[in-house]
């Protein structure tokens, strides 16, 4: 929900590879890159994955398992937050909004978040907020990937 960045690039080609159904909803000038949608889809046939790219957040939200968002003005364009703001505001997860997913859904954001923003302080709050967690094990995995690399440098492979 909100930008079409690097965050919902991921998102759809995680989607695309593990065969799951991702919609992403932006405004009209803030849509993924089309050369990246295409290539996701690319792979989605072959994984059965559904992919949407649209404008209309209502239709995003609908029986979402998971919804996720982004900061609004990614670092290298604070300059364009006013703009964004104004553009992204109906993109906004609020708890309303989160009515629309699956009563089991869970509410994911890579953080930093700007409160009151992209999200409400009540869905970040919630129980079925799960940001603590992710930021947790964004940790791990990080952790992992810098052991590897160390692995690989010094050819410790212990």
């Amino acid at each position: 929900m909100g930008d079409g960045n690097n965050m919902a690039h991921t998102y759809l080609e995680a989607g695309a590879l593990c065969g799951m159904d991702v919609h992403v909803a932006t405004p009209l000038a803030y849509q993924p890159a089309e050369h990246y949608v295409e290539q996701c889809r690319a792979r989605a046939e072959k994984t059965g994955a559904k992919l949407v790219c649209g404008t209309d957040p209502e239709a995003a939200f609908e029986g979402a398992d998971v919804v996720v968002t982004d900061t609004w003005a990614s670092m290298g364009a604070e300059a364009e937050h006013d703009e964004r703001a104004h553009a992204f505001e109906p993109y906004q997860v609020s708890a309303a909004a989160f009515e629309l997913a699956s009563p089991e859904a869970i509410f994911l954001h890579c953080l930093p978040a700007h409160r009151g923003e992209e999200v409400t302080d009540e869905v970040m709050d919630a129980p079925y907020s799960v940001i603590y967690d992710e930021a947790e094990n964004r940790l791990h995995a990080q952790q992992a990937l810098l052991e590897l690399l160390l692995q690989r440098e010094t050819g410790d492979t212990r």
